[in-house]
């Protein structure tokens, strides 16, 4: 039986290669993701370990977390701990580090380095009067606060040299400062394509937290002294407000959480891998179906000579193993070089530090265990089937029939399972976001079910296009029959091109109701000409809203600020914004109340939005204690209980209430309204305002939205480009089941050619026939996809209030158009080969 499994493989390879082609693809989409993910966690973690290098002990600032203790940051590490840090027992030294986000401006005016890895950090003398975490290449360590060191990066790539004046930002307004000297460094946010520029300590200190404060200090280990013996030592002089940790633990906790970052990612790109294995089944299955019904005489006779039902089906899983091993093979070789490729093209772009090409043990197996099991498993129900024929019966008729029996409790099944689907979709529609994982069963369950019941589909949705193939003559009536001649072969192959449009289609509606949405809230809620912000979404400078306030060119200003809080034991987050002239910049819809006199001197009222109010029982009137971010207590009022939305929700006072308890106040964004309204004038007249500041970002109603459009398209063309594994192998498998349609019904060609029908009819039926069942999976495909996106919608809509259903006609029937498109591309080779059939040798045939 071994040999006749292997001698059935060398015989049919042409018809085999579809199905190798298959496996071939969903193998390489694992074994790539698993090499490109393991060598991109290695670099990473690699590089980011040599920042941790020079420290044994870092002191870090803490906050119990107590409901007594105030919610803010923790204070800063002062200069007298880094002191008695460095002269523990043990400690060889200490060095105080304070660091943040630092935009440098290229010589034409934009950013340089990899937007939030543009950092900023103090250089801090040893007793040598250098840092030896930063060797300098040329000129020297900066001085004072109008000078700056750069990485060796940067300035090559933007061309500065030692002695150039350089335009740069930290929280919005822009400063200038002099390159006193170029140096190198390990950073591993610089090896990414960021970019490090060093201050001197104080200035440091100022910019980015308090005069004489660090936000870490590393202890070095003298000689012969381990990491864990100098914590305890340094256990031992840290107040309340700091804590320590052993650099191991540091650079375990990093790998670990690098570790879990490229899980998410592995994790995605494998969903899609397994979206085209998944569709790489129905072929398998397709393939050794259409295989074992060409041989069923064969294996009759096998069985009349003495060979088992369980011999049967062995023989036929072992042509299955070889194939899947064969395309394993060729799917994990595949899958090395499209990691290898990945990796380059990251490396080109700088995204991702140096490091080598890993491939993994347990890559290596589970590609060739996924290669290899999904197809047996594909194969095992035509193996099962073929040895259930009794062999008279299979030497008299060379295609055994579907029984009534079998379809009945088929579309049983398959009832049942849709049926249980839509329930869970439409009571996880109900539950709200807590229906999550409701919604996810019953869009499996929906998906099997409707697989199961596309046999009884493909009849009457394929003669609703009965109508339009008459037009094409005898061939359309003829690609008609054919299509529903196998409903099961039909479904299969159908099935495999509805899952990747459900999938298209589903996220489509999703991104395109969600886009609306947001332009939805960006017209309604804001009434403001321009929003403000950092272009990394980082702190903003008070001083940005101070100096936009003070412009002539703006009519009214807000800035949008949030501070921590606790309020009756829990955290809170309060948003301070200008009381006088919010009410110009938003279009706050209040259930009670209203925004009046929010501004007003010397009063602590408070607006919240109705799901905050809910959760503490509040109403115009009512009044709360609050513990603010320095620790202090105050009373608020609510005079307003308002719609929250994307721009502003949760408890908002005035900035003259909330910045007095705040040590570094810094803003979210500003609001704005301009004299003449929006246009590129005052864009632009804005931008001059604000220094040309390459790190500050000027939006206007349309840019919110184009911004948020070109996030969702830039993840839907990503998804798209990941599902197209699936729609190349549903092409596959449409190609593979018109080439075995072909071979099965020769003698019936070979008639239609002897009475009469010419080669141009034939390639005709054979494409209409495609076209068909490309259709048939298309609509299905889309169908499912509107109805998966309208149940996902209204889990969205719980969390935004704004979202509605929007129906992409013009996309969708472009899916339509593709489907019809991939019915014909795969038409093109069964199609020739049928009209290149010799008549008389086809009719001969059996």
């Amino acid at each position: 039986m071994f040999r006749t499994a292997l001698r059935n493989v060398l015989a049919h390879k042409a018809r085999l290669l579809m199905t190798v082609l298959a496996v071939m693809l969903g193998v390489a989409f694992v074994s790539g993701t698993l090499v490109f993910t393991s060598t991109l966690s290695d670099a990473t973690q690699k590089s980011s370990q040599k920042g941790f290098d020079g420290v044994d002990v870092a002191v870090q600032p803490h906050r119990p977390d107590t409901a007594g203790a105030a919610p803010g940051k923790a204070p800063g590490l002062s200069q007298a701990l880094l002191d008695r840090a460095g002269k523990v027992p043990g400690a060889a030294g200490a060095t105080g580090t304070v660091d943040g986000f630092t935009a440098i401006a290229d010589k034409k005016g934009r950013q340089a380095g990899n937007g939030t890895s543009a950092r900023g950090r103090n250089y801090y003398p040893g007793a040598d009067g250098k840092d030896a975490r930063f060797p300098m290449t040329s000129g020297t360590a900066p001085k004072g606060p109008h000078e700056i060191a750069l990485d060796s990066g940067t300035a090559e790539k933007t061309g500065y040299k030692v002695g150039d004046t350089v335009r740069l930002s930290v929280d919005g307004p822009v400063r200038e400062a002099k390159i006193s000297g170029i140096f190198t460094t390990d950073d591993g946010a610089v090896s990414t394509g960021g970019s490090l520029a060093l201050f001197d300590t104080a200035t440091a200190q100022k910019l980015f937290a308090a005069p004489g404060e660090f936000s870490e200090i590393d202890v070095k280990a003298a000689p012969g002294t381990s990491q864990d013996a100098l914590k305890a030592a340094v256990d031992k002089v840290l107040p309340d407000t700091a804590r320590s940790v052993t650099g191991k633990k540091m650079a375990d906790d990093q790998a670990e959480m690098i570790a879990k970052s490229m899980d998410s990612m592995k994790t995605g790109l494998l969903v899609f891998a397994g979206i085209a294995l998944f569709v790489g089944i129905f072929i398998i299955a397709n393939t050794f179906t259409m295989l074992v019904a060409q041989r069923t005489k064969e294996l009759a006779l096998m069985r009349a000579v003495g060979a088992s039902r369980r011999q049967v089906t062995r023989s036929v899983l072992i042509e299955a193993f070889v194939v899947g091993l064969v395309a394993a093979v060729t799917g994990l070789l595949a899958g090395i070089g499209i990691g290898a490729g990945l990796r380059a093209l990251t490396g080109a772009l700088g995204t991702v530090p140096e490091g080598p090409l890993v491939v993994a043990p347990s890559t290596v197996v589970v590609s060739l265990l996924v290669g290899t099991v999904v197809t047996v498993l594909a194969a095992w129900l035509p193996g099962r089937r073929a040895a259930k024929i009794p062999p008279v019966a299979a030497m008299n008729s060379v295609h055994a029939a579907a029984t009534t029996k079998s379809l009945v409790v088929r579309n049983a099944i398959g009832a049942v399972l849709a049926g249980a689907g839509i329930a869970c979709v439409l009571g996880a529609t109900a539950m709200g976001t807590d229906g999550k994982g409701l919604m996810g069963l019953g869009a499996g369950l929906l998906m099997i079910g409707v697989f199961v019941l596309t046999p009884l589909l493909s009849r009457p949705l394929i003669a609703a296009a009965a109508p339009v193939l008459r037009a094409f003559g005898i061939s359309g009536k003829l690609a008609r029959q054919n299509a529903v001649r196998n409903p099961r072969r039909t479904a299969a192959t159908a099935s495999a091109l509805m899952i990747g449009l459900t999938l298209v289609t589903g996220l489509t509606v999703i991104a395109g109701s969600v886009q609306k949405a947001v332009d939805k809230m960006a017209t309604d809620a804001l009434k403001a000409d321009y929003v403000v912000s950092m272009a990394t979404m980082g702190p903003l400078s008070p001083d940005v809203a101070k100096t936009l306030a003070a412009d002539p060119k703006v009519t009214a200003a807000s800035p949008v600020r949030s501070a921590a809080a606790r309020i009756g034991g829990q955290s809170e987050s309060l948003t301070g914004v200008d009381g006088r002239t919010i009410g110009e910049l938003t279009d706050l819809e209040f259930a009670a109340g209203s925004l009046d006199g929010l501004g007003a001197p010397k009063t602590n009222r408070a607006v919240v939005d109705r799901d905050t109010a809910k959760e503490h029982g509040w109403q115009v009137g009512s009044s709360f204690e609050t513990a603010f971010e320095d620790g202090k207590k105050g009373r608020l009022t609510v005079s307003g209980v308002f719609e929250g939305n994307e721009l502003l929700r949760g408890i908002l006072l005035d900035t003259s209430v909330l910045t007095p308890h705040q040590q570094h106040p810094t803003d979210a964004q500003v609001l704005v309204k301009a004299k003449d309204g929006a246009s590129e004038a005052a864009k632009d007249a804005l931008t001059e305002t604000l220094g040309k500041n390459p790190a500050i970002s000027i939006k206007d109603k349309k840019d919110v939205s184009e911004s948020i459009a070109q996030a969702i398209n830039l993840l839907l063309n990503m998804l798209y480009g990941l599902l197209a594994m699936a729609v190349v192998v549903a092409v596959l498998g449409v190609v593979n089941t018109l080439a075995m349609s072909v071979f099965e019904r020769s003698q019936e060609i070979g008639m239609l050619r002897a009475i009469g029908l010419d080669r141009t009819g034939i390639k005709r039926m054979v494409r209409l026939e495609s076209l068909v069942i490309a259709l048939f999976g298309g609509v299905l495909g889309i169908g499912l996809g509107v109805f998966f996106g309208w149940a996902a919608g209204e889990l969205i809509g719980d969390s935004m209030s704004t979202y509605e259903l929007v129906l992409p006609w013009g996309r969708l029937g472009i899916f339509l158009a593709l489907a019809a498109v991939v019915g014909m591309l795969a038409a093109l080779w069964p199609a020739r080969r049928a009209a290149k059939l010799n008549m008389l040798a086809a009719i001969k045939a059996e």
